[in-house]
């Protein structure tokens, strides 16, 4: 019989046990203890409860207004990853590290931040807001300006995860299909997507999960109104402090349930796209 040992040399086995049943605890106090505490409060007062809460008015509404802006954000920060990890990834040009940066911003800055910020721009009293409101257009306290808080915040995951992709892919490929006649959407659709397509999904994944999870910076510019400008986050938060816990709960639940979905996905994405490398290099072999 074959035992396992220890990957370091010269740790006793002892170690080896001691670090496994710390993460294991660690798993279990942090993630495992809040997810099993959010479906108990949620069931707490049977399934009819639950289902009553899920079906109410302002959650239904909660819930279609993060699906809305989920639906329109995570396209718009895909395309968007895709120029920036492309134009990064294939050319050189002045303000490069500077761009490189930029797209870096919302992982540093608060989202509660980006939300004055979108206050302080489209607001009543902001620098453009007496102008949207001479023409009757809402940004703050609206949907618009969810969505803009929300593209903020989430913009770098698509990017982040192809630019390092692209850039050790390099752009030999790409040079050997134009050389033979292929157009540039041809080269990009047959050579360039195919080699990225599971960075691509995988910030796609995140990016959706932040989305749809997003609260500092949506809780700013959406004025918590019931039935309009509540997201699913919020919402919790409103039913939470009002002492509806079994609908705080609910909700939370929801969320809870994208996470899981979201972490099994990113488990399978990662899987396949170690699959693809090995068969890869076999190929190459």
């Amino acid at each position: 019989m074959v035992h396992s040992k220890s990957l370091t040399l010269g740790d006793p086995d002892w170690i080896h046990h001691a670090l496994v049943t710390l993460t294991l605890a660690i798993i279990g106090l942090f993630l495992v203890l809040p997810l099993a505490t959010v479906l108990i409060e949620a069931f707490a007062k049977g399934w009819s409860a639950y289902a009553s809460s899920l079906a109410h008015p302002d959650t239904l509404a909660a819930i279609k207004l993060t699906l809305l802006t989920a639906l329109i954000t995570v396209p718009l920060t895909t395309v968007f990853g895709i120029s920036a990890a492309w134009a990064i990834a294939r050319f050189d040009f002045r303000g490069k590290s500077l761009l490189i940066t930029l797209i870096d911003l919302p992982f540093s800055v608060s989202p509660v931040i980006a939300g004055l910020i979108y206050v302080l721009i489209f607001g009543a009293q902001g620098w453009f807001g007496p102008w949207f409101s001479v023409h009757d257009i809402k940004i703050i306290f609206a949907v618009p300006g969810i969505i803009l808080a929300t593209l903020f915040v989430t913009f770098p995951f698509v990017a982040r995860e192809l630019i390092p992709l692209m850039q050790e892919i390099g752009h030999e490929e790409e040079e050997a299909a134009l050389s033979l006649g292929a157009s540039g959407w041809q080269t990009f659709f047959k050579i360039t997507l195919p080699n990225v397509k599971w960075a691509l999904l995988y910030g796609v994944l995140l990016c959706n999960a932040r989305a749809m999870g997003e609260f500092g910076a949506v809780s700013v510019v959406s004025g918590h109104i019931r039935g309009l400008t509540n997201t699913l986050p919020l919402h919790i938060e409103v039913s939470y402090n009002e002492y509806d816990f079994v609908g705080s709960f609910a909700s939370a639940s929801l969320l809870a349930g994208l996470a899981v979905v979201t972490l099994v996905v990113k488990t399978f994405l990662e899987w396949k796209q170690k699959q693809d490398a090995k068969a890869s290099l076999r190929v190459a072999g």
